[in-house]
């Protein structure tokens, strides 16, 4: 559990509850459902049009990611291929096969076929990043659907406050009506910037870093397959993948 993502949340409401308070506009001035369905909805609606169905899915799934990243402990995974290369100094490439069923990451396991398989390194190497490269552009598009939300959602802010001084306008022979109504119509742009910059937006700068990480470590495992493939060492082995581990 990620709780700096948490804790981030939770002090984003905190500090627009009490600002609210602070500043004297009490928090019934954050309230307005027509606000809200204008940005919330607003904003679902333009993203929907900008979106594939299959990016939109996976945008959704991945969004746990902000709180639980995926387990990719780059320690552990360079001692099983440090292991492996044990392994296949010993019993040959084939002795890896028994390795298979037994790893859980889909990437691993698919690199550890290919080894297995007596693919040439430069095969290894090519296959394995055409794999990497899919894997993060598809879960790159998917995190920029959070971008874009935070995008249009201050847009959305501005139209509502529009539409609440047009609301207000309707109403000049009443006075005094306007202070509150003027003050009801900047709610939806509190609620467009809000929305954007304190969640939105960061989510996005957040999936998008796990994803950068992820990739990170999958570099590593084709880096350490390359090299069993090649009959490395494996002291040799350790020593280069520790440099990914900084």
């Amino acid at each position: 559990m990620d709780l700096l993502s948490i804790a981030g949340i939770i002090l984003a409401f905190i500090a627009l509850l009490s600002g609210a308070i602070l500043k004297g506009a009490g928090l019934h001035s954050l309230v307005s459902s027509a606000a809200l369905m204008i940005v919330m909805v607003g904003t679902f609606a333009a993203i929907l049009v900008q979106t594939p169905g299959k990016v939109m899915k996976r945008a959704f799934g991945i969004f746990p990611w902000v709180f639980r990243s995926p387990v990719m402990d780059a320690r552990a995974i360079v001692q099983r291929l440090v292991e492996w290369s044990q392994i296949a100094r010993k019993q040959g490439l084939l002795g890896l096969e028994s390795q298979i069923d037994r790893e859980r990451d889909e990437f691993i396991r698919k690199g550890l076929q290919l080894v297995v398989d007596g693919g040439e390194p430069d095969a290894i190497r090519s296959t394995m990043e055409v794999d990497l490269s899919g894997r993060e552009a598809a879960d790159l598009r998917a995190a920029r659907v959070f971008e874009g939300m935070g995008i249009y959602a201050p847009t959305l802010g501005i139209i509502g406050a529009v539409l609440g001084l047009m609301a207000v306008m309707q109403n000049l022979a009443d006075p005094a009506k306007l202070g509150a109504g003027i003050a009801a119509a900047f709610t939806a742009t509190v609620y467009g910037i809000g929305l954007a910059n304190l969640f939105l937006l960061p989510i996005a700068n957040k999936l998008k870093t796990t994803v950068q990480a992820q990739s990170h470590v999958r570099e590593m495992v084709i880096e350490g397959m390359v090299a069993i493939a090649q009959g490395d060492n494996p002291r040799s082995i350790e020593t280069r993948l520790q440099g990914f581990l900084h």
